[in-house]
């Protein structure tokens, strides 16, 4: 029998988290003080915003062409935080030229799992005003957004959009199975039931047709966690697009983020790598 309190609950898992999650919000303004982004609104509401920190100019779309951007969305089990957190994930690829798109988002329970994942498809509509195409990264429930997008029909919501909008997923911790959650104290905020937990599981999607996934999780971080990205993985690729697994050296919940703040990082290289291939 799998204690799936036990298994979710990263912050009994790693208790230092309060300083590490402290050291993020300490990083992400001292990098939006030195690289400061353009916001855009992509909705009416407060947290309806998007951090862009342009890799080079045209990343702001100020010129005629539109490039490939990187999108970072936040985790905190659609409950806590916000992209402020997390401005300095942008500085590994902007130190290679390539722009990094931030995006914030209303939390559980004001709002459900599925209208964030409505908000976050309104936001990718956002960008493609100033992007060509999108490779889509985020963090436990990030992760579980990015697949969303990458499984998203993107010709039913902007006929004029390629159908391969966004051209990759690379979720890092991420969630894909939301049924385990329902039993745990997780889902106080996130109200879900059986059905709600499976229409709002990528697992249980049509896989994309297209792109990449990149799942990768923390060395140390609970079996649910691996067997989260090693099921997407296997039920993806066994239905045709490219897949990766990986395992972050020693890496926790909360440090397995970190190396997208390092240019040099394995993480950082292997998401330039999907911006070239576009």
């Amino acid at each position: 029998m799998v204690d799936y309190e036990a298994e979710y609950n990263n912050r009994a898992r790693v208790p230092e988290n309060p300083e590490l999650m402290a050291g993020w919000a300490r990083d992400a303004a001292a990098y939006r003080e030195q690289y400061a982004p353009r916001r855009i609104a992509y909705g009416p509401g407060p947290r309806h915003v998007i951090d862009v920190f342009a890799g080079d100019g045209r990343s702001e779309g100020k010129g005629e062409d539109k490039v490939p951007l990187v999108v970072f969305i936040h985790g905190g089990y659609w409950q806590a935080l916000d992209g402020s957190s997390f401005s300095h994930m942008a500085r590994g690829l902007n130190a290679h030229g390539i722009g990094v798109a931030v995006p914030t988002y209303d939390l559980c329970p004001q709002v459900s799992v599925a209208d964030i994942i409505m908000q976050m498809r309104e936001a990718m509509l956002e960008l493609a005003k100033i992007s060509e195409a999108l490779v889509v990264s985020g963090h436990s429930a990030g992760g579980q957004l990015a697949a969303c997008m990458l499984a998203t029909d993107w010709k039913a919501y902007d006929e004029s959009l390629p159908p391969q909008f966004v051209r990759a997923a690379y979720a890092i911790s991420g969630l894909f199975d939301l049924e385990p959650l329902v039993q745990t104290s997780i889902n106080r905020a996130l109200r879900l039931d059986l059905a709600s937990a499976r229409a709002a599981s990528p697992l249980l999607w049509q896989p994309p047709s297209h792109g990449s996934l990149d799942a990768v999780v923390g060395e140390t971080e609970s079996a649910e966690y691996h067997r989260q990205s090693k099921t997407l993985v296997e039920a993806w690729g066994d239905a045709g697009i490219a897949v990766r697994y990986g395992s972050l050296p020693a890496a926790n919940h909360f440090t397995a983020i970190a190396p997208l703040a390092d240019p040099a990082s394995p993480m950082t290289l292997r998401l330039k790598e999907l911006v070239e291939g576009i």
